[in-house]
């Protein structure tokens, strides 16, 4: 068995990003600029745009953060967006989801410039990934892709099952995993398909993004099969110093036991979410100045 790390792949990742980061503000006088909007004090959000913050510094990436009270109104942030999209200083946009409920989530993705949507998640960038064009591309699906590329891990060929159909994993993960540079045969589960196992069974390649803990065990898995898990939930546990343990989607002990390789939770694909973004951002800053990378 395989112990995919993210740990170590994703340094790796924030290491190259870190050197490009120093060739831009070389040859331009500046390092790129990413700015993360945060509505209201949720603490899990907090800690992400925590470690986003914390990742931009290693990098050399400037990082702006932009807080707003959980009242501000959505034509206030709407507005405040269209300033970020016309300041030429600012290379990417991230607004940390989810949004207070009086805010229209799509309208505030639509907002964002998709040259400065470093989550990839505008249908400009979410278009351009289907039909296999350069794309910012959302930073969990191409985390998992790196991670496997890291390992010499190739998809062609594979029979692919993904749980779960959320716009920001399952939906682009199953797009990418088809396109002509990855030949996977895709199959996508989710909360109303009748049984998963079927699917899990045969599945050379499974990625999970449900957010059930523990719920795949090795007598779903096949053997020697890929498995990614992208899964995070909290769960109680009086015997931690904090109270709870971090699980995935995917019963670890038991799966590793009979899977070929496997991701960790955590350090697994989470760290890889966040060193995709810097690269996005620097894919960003480039392509500003009519450079790809």
């Amino acid at each position: 068995m395989v112990l995919l790390s993210g740990k170590s792949v994703s340094q790796a990742k924030k290491d190259e990003a870190r050197q490009r980061s120093d060739e831009y503000s070389s040859l331009y006088g500046r390092k790129p600029l990413l700015a993360v909007v945060l509505i209201g004090s949720d603490p899990s959000s907090q800690s992400y745009v925590a470690s986003k913050r914390k990742a931009c510094e290693y990098c050399n990436i400037d990082h702006r953060d932009c807080f707003f009270d959980s009242d501000i109104s959505e034509s206030q942030l709407l507005g405040f967006i269209d300033s970020l999209n016309k300041d030429e200083g600012v290379d990417g946009i991230l607004v940390q989801l989810p949004l207070p409920s009086h805010i229209d989530e799509h309208k505030v993705i639509l907002a964002i410039d998709p040259s400065k949507d470093v989550d990839g998640f505008h249908p400009f960038n979410i278009g351009s990934l289907l039909l296999g064009y350069p794309s910012l591309v959302p930073c969990t699906p191409k985390g998992v892709l790196q991670l496997l590329d890291s390992y010499g891990i190739s998809t062609a060929s594979m029979d692919a099952c993904i749980l779960g159909r959320s716009n920001i994993v399952g939906k682009p993960m199953g797009a990418l995993l088809m396109q002509k540079d990855r030949n996977a045969t895709v199959s996508t589960c989710h909360s109303l398909t009748s049984d998963i196992v079927p699917f899990i069974k045969r599945a050379d390649l499974l990625i999970s993004a449900m957010g059930k803990p523990e719920l795949i065990k090795a007598s779903m898995v096949k053997k020697g099969a890929v498995v990614i898990d992208v899964g995070f939930t909290r769960v109680e546990d009086p015997s931690s110093p904090k109270g709870y343990r971090i699980a995935g989607d995917v019963d670890f002990e038991e799966v590793k036991e009979v899977a070929g390789a496997i991701t960790p939770v955590p350090g697994g694909v989470g760290l890889m979410t966040v060193a995709m973004l810097m690269h996005n951002t620097l894919q960003a800053a480039f392509s500003a100045r009519g450079v790809s990378i």
